[in-house]
């Protein structure tokens, strides 16, 4: 490898909860690593995204979706978001182009903008596929005012426009180096780890909007099988006892159906087949005790 022409280095992908962090490096990666729900504070922890291709290694790091914390969980969130900044060579700021900028995407901003180190930054102004060319511009300058010395480039993470460009733009701004993981490496995350966020995706995107931020997903087991398969035991906990039977549903049909799609995206993840079982534990309150949050977040 000719270092010389080799780029690695680490991004630290930041927003605010829902404006396509994880879709994004999703996108970029060709691969689901992330889980992605139109709920807020779908990602819980930082996790590494990793694309390696013959000229570069890219080592994204996805955040939780920074946001006036309201609980000790808020608090850990918040805390993995900026220590993320810490040692990465390149921040991708991710707002929504789509709407008009909001109060946190201030609030982040003000944070990356006072960082102790100067860092590149790059904005990225997510969906322009609901963005017309001529509003373009005028949203494009009502976010340039947050962060007037960031350049900015429009995508749809969604929709992969305009991903080749932002590539060529982290290869441009990342140092030359040698790669940090082996080049079939995607994630820093256990097979097992990414069972237990695809779960609790599941449960975000079928729930009602009262009971997903009160639930958290433990993997109890994960065996191999016999012909390549795999058998996965997880908890599923939820903070109030009359959440328990919205999550069961009638004669079992909800939670059955909240299997049944996190089995699917847990079988297109690992390439084979998933045996799933899933159990309800009530848990009360556990999003403001400290220990709970340490064993299942980092």
């Amino acid at each position: 490898m000719n270092t010389e022409q080799f780029h690695a280095g680490y991004v630290a992908v930041m927003g605010r909860p829902n404006v396509g962090k994880s879709t994004l490096i999703n996108a970029l990666l060709g691969q689901k690593v992330a889980a992605v729900s139109p709920r807020p504070q779908t990602t819980r922890r930082k996790q590494l995204g990793i694309l390696t291709t013959e000229h570069m290694q890219i080592i994204f790091i996805d955040t939780p979706g920074m946001h006036q914390p309201h609980h000790k969980l808020g608090e850990s969130m918040n805390r993995e978001a900026s220590s993320a900044l810490e040692h990465c060579d390149l921040a991708l700021f991710i707002v929504d182009g789509s709407e008009n900028p909001t109060a946190e995407d201030r609030t982040l901003a003000g944070l990356i903008a006072g960082l102790p180190r100067r860092m590149k930054v790059w904005m990225v102004l997510n969906k322009a596929d609901r963005v017309s060319a001529e509003a373009q511009i005028a949203q494009g300058q009502a976010y340039q005012a947050l962060l007037p010395d960031a350049p900015s480039v429009w995508v749809s993470a969604l929709h992969g426009d305009s991903l080749d460009q932002l590539l060529h733009i982290l290869e441009s701004n990342l140092p030359p180096g040698e790669a940090f993981y082996p080049e079939d490496q995607i994630t820093d995350l256990y097979e097992r780890e990414i069972a237990a966020d695809l779960i609790r995706e599941a449960c975000l995107n079928i729930l009602r909007d009262e009971v997903p931020h009160g639930i958290a997903v433990r993997v109890d087991d994960y065996q191999e099988r016999d012909g390549g398969g795999a058998y996965i035991a997880a908890t599923v906990f939820v903070e109030k006892e009359s959440h328990k039977p919205i999550v069961i549903g009638e004669r079992g049909a909800m939670l059955k159906r909240i299997g049944s799609a996190a089995r699917q995206q847990i079988e297109a993840m690992s390439g084979r087949k998933i045996f799933l079982e899933l159990r309800i534990k009530l848990r009360k309150n556990w999003r403001d005790d400290e220990k709970v949050i340490s064993n299942m977040y980092h």
